[in-house]
């Protein structure tokens, strides 16, 4: 018979009661045999009036049977209230939806030792983990137990070396999965170096006796975490020895990772600083200057790239671009090109031929159709009055020359952007830079950051008003473009996203 869900207030239903009470009680009566409710209460339909009133259960008040009301309301009847002795009852007793308590979740996953020694009974005593769990307790006869057992959830090995034999015999090989302590080959410790091989993650302890004190510290040596005495062998001191033995685990193969990643940036940053450009520029008479910021985190190299050669006639050839992005692989196709250029400098090449050239090695070595490559390429007359300029979708340098303020060379001469046309051409334009001069060449990192809080661009002509100002104040040369690129900085906000590769190469 379904249990009626009480009310969480005590009511009392008289027999006089008004109609909506009168419903209520119907609805209680209604409710005892799983019927539907009616009136006022929740629930649809008439309660049966032919209902033996002895088929109605008695409600239970205080451990007694409470007296049934009559199902007719006849004149002169008596009835006794009912109470639904529901406040005093357990909530326990009477379940709700909306009361039950979620589940517990289950214990996080505790430590896991693996034992290999000849007794699979060999008594271990009881363990816990920092966090009060149970440490499980797997063992092996052998290496070859040992091995089918190793799980991912395996945090420490016990190995129990057997006393060393001073008769050195060599009848038991651990590799063919005899008694694990048994040494072949006269390696008292090739089993404990065998499990080394076999878990180089987890933590290894070593067991054994106090005779073998010796060996036990050699174990230590060889790359086991620590050594146990059998007979000094309680779950206290196996707990923490577990313990200390699985952190040291974690902190060595922790330091080994900070290692290895030192050394790879070590090696990465030589490689990176190698691939940098040396300018080679003995028996002109001009300056160099230049200033690199790859826009990457923690490297030396980004997709900007330029390069300076004097070529055996005496002209003095500079070129800088931007390879579209900002990976390690951008990286090294701007170094790619940046030697192909140099190659084919040296070899006669300039202009449009040169260019043109450029573009089949960006499209043969580009991991993407869309990559695309900027580039900026002047060459310098011997006497230095004069120079040949390419552009091939790169911002135009600025030209200072002595007694006039800076100012941008025209951009209109200049093509398209390498790899984005497979038949374009880029004009070469003869400028005139006079006896003395300055000639700031630079990647669109430099233009392209924020002044202020808002969304405006430094953009070019702030840029000439900023090298302009510095000029004016004396600057030249590294120093020049240090303070450039600081106050390009400054006005950003912070550091720039973008590379940057300015060049700068002067004659006074």
């Amino acid at each position: 018979m379904p249990v009626p869900v009480p009310h969480p207030r005590t009511a009392v239903l008289p027999h006089q009661a008004g109609p909506a009470d009168s419903g209520c009680a119907e609805n209680a009566r209604a409710a005892a045999v799983g019927m539907p409710a009616h009136g006022g209460c929740s629930g649809a339909g008439p309660l049966p009036r032919d209902l033996p009133a002895a088929e109605l259960p008695r409600p239970v008040v205080d451990g007694r049977t409470a007296a049934r009301p009559p199902t007719d309301h006849a004149p002169g009847a008596t009835t006794e209230p009912v109470t639904c002795a529901t406040s005093e009852a357990p909530a326990a007793e009477f379940p709700s939806v909306a009361a039950v308590e979620p589940r517990p979740e289950p214990p996080a996953q505790g430590l896991t030792l693996l034992l290999i020694g000849e007794d699979p009974n060999n008594h271990v005593p009881e363990m816990w983990d920092w966090a009060g769990r149970k440490v499980r307790l797997r063992t092996a006869r052998n290496l070859t137990e040992a091995e089918r057992l190793l799980t991912d959830d395996v945090h420490c090995i016990l190995l129990d070396l057997t006393p060393a034999e001073p008769t050195g015999r060599e009848d038991r090989d651990p590799a063919r999965g005899d008694g694990p302590g048994r040494t072949g080959g006269g390696d008292e410790l090739a089993a404990l170096r065998a499990v080394l091989r076999m878990a180089p993650a987890q933590a290894v302890l070593v067991l054994t006796c106090e005779t073998d004190a010796e060996r036990a510290a050699e174990a230590v040596r060889v790359g086991a975490q620590d050594y146990l005495f059998r007979d000094e062998l309680d779950g206290k001191v196996l707990s923490r020895a577990v313990r200390y033995a699985v952190e040291r685990k974690r902190a060595d193969l922790a330091q080994r990772q900070l290692t290895e990643s030192r050394l790879r940036a070590q090696e990465n940053a030589r490689l990176e600083r190698g691939l940098l450009p040396t300018p080679l520029l003995d028996g002109s008479e001009l300056r160099f200057a230049a200033c690199y910021r790859p826009g990457r985190s923690r490297a030396l190299l980004g997709g900007d790239f330029y390069d300076t050669v004097r070529t055996p006639d005496g002209t003095v050839h500079a070129m800088i671009g931007d390879v579209c992005g900002h990976g390690p692989d951008e990286a090294a196709l701007g170094v790619e090109l940046r030697i192909a250029w140099r190659a084919l400098t040296f070899a006669g090449l300039y202009g449009d031929e040169l260019l043109a050239t450029l573009q089949k090695v960006l499209e043969n070595e580009r991991s993407d159709d869309e990559i695309f490559a900027t580039l900026c390429t002047v060459d310098i007359s011997e006497d230095g009055h004069r120079a040949g300029v390419c552009l091939a979708g790169h911002p135009a340098p600025l030209l200072a020359r002595a007694g006039e303020q800076p100012e941008l060379l025209p951009y209109e001469f200049g093509g398209p952007a390498l790899g984005l046309l497979p038949e374009a051409r880029w004009p070469r334009r003869q400028v005139e830079l006079g006896a003395s001069w300055s000639l700031l060449m630079y990647t669109d990192g430099l233009i392209e950051g924020r002044i202020g809080e808002g969304t405006a661009r430094l953009g070019q002509d702030g840029m000439t008003e900023l090298v302009a100002r510095q000029m004016a104040s004396g600057l030249t040369g590294d120093e020049l473009l240090e303070a450039a690129v600081r106050e390009v900085r400054a006005l950003n906000g912070g550091e720039l996203t973008d590379d940057v590769a300015v060049l700068l190469l002067d004659r006074r």
